[in-house]
């Protein structure tokens, strides 16, 4: 037992050393500059340990179990993070000049790296808009996952629409509408912007059926064709947004939640209020 509470055994190409401080276990190896320098115990890469007093005719290395796991961990999260930036500069240049006004060149300057390092994680602008697309659908799904019906169906309702009508920023509601106008255009942007939508009503449809099984909503609803005009309400707000200024999108909320209510009463009811008019 040494003084900082590790523990050394002799080994057939050195030793080995436990130290609880470090948390892990090394390989000691005395080596020249001519020769390798040690051999990591697990296959993995080694990381060096230098001590104060190394010097030019002998080194001392020591290779940690878990170290390439650690820097393979830490370099997933840098190229997500990296990613993450491409994205965010992207969008930016998208709602400035537009899809087709954006170079390459202009999203590397914005993202302050080389053409070939961005093309490393995106190929071309339409793998960006798929890295946008994908980002944007795991905060919508995590929105719908985490939706707390305790609080009755269509107060969660009207949260989600004015998060999505008021409180989404203007850059998302611009590139939202720019992707809208170039789906008419480019096949495979269209082919993006379709799977989100139906990612979207397949989580509003899920959403109804939880309100049913609560008893706020009867079973007999066509969900699909209510959450078709939800979504088609949602586009024109967004693209209300985009283009005037003076759009106050909170005022419009209380009449879109009346239209939502009349779409997701039961048919018997609606037929109801039909006859008494």
């Amino acid at each position: 037992m040494r003084r900082d509470g590790s523990t050394a055994a002799a080994s057939a190409s050195g030793k080995t050393l436990w130290n609880p401080r470090l948390g892990g276990t090394f390989l000691l190896r005395r080596s020249n500059f001519n020769r390798p320098l040690a051999y990591p115990l697990t296959g993995e890469p080694f990381r060096p340990y230098l001590p104060a007093r190394a010097n030019v005719h002998s080194l001392i290395v020591a290779t940690h179990y878990s170290g390439g796991s650690m820097a393979r961990a830490a370099n997933v999260q840098r190229q997500s993070d990296r990613r993450d930036e491409i994205l965010a500069a992207a969008q930016h240049c998208f709602v400035q000049n537009g899809f087709h006004q954006t170079s390459m060149q202009e999203i590397c300057a914005a993202a302050g790296m080389s053409p070939g390092n961005l093309y490393r994680y995106f190929p071309s602008k339409e793998a960006i808009i798929a890295g946008i697309a994908e980002r944007d659908r795991a905060e919508v799904a995590q929105e719908f996952a985490s939706a707390d019906l305790s609080q009755g169906f269509f107060a969660v309702l009207e949260g989600m629409a004015r998060h999505h009508f008021s409180e989404r920023p203007m850059e998302q509601v611009k590139l939202c509408t720019e992707i809208m106008s170039e789906a008419r255009r480019h096949p495979e942007i269209a082919r993006i912007s379709a799977g989100f939508d139906a990612d979207v009503k397949r989580w509003l449809i899920d959403l109804f059926k939880a309100g049913v099984e609560r008893g706020d909503l009867s079973p007999d609803i066509d969900f699909d064709g209510v959450a078709t005009m939800l979504m088609i309400i949602a586009d024109g707000v967004w693209w209300r947004r985009a283009l005037d200024p003076q759009f106050k999108p909170e005022a419009a909320l209380p009449l879109f939640m009346d239209i939502a209510r009349h779409m997701l009463r039961s048919n018997d009811r609606r037929a109801s209020a039909e006859k008494t008019k």
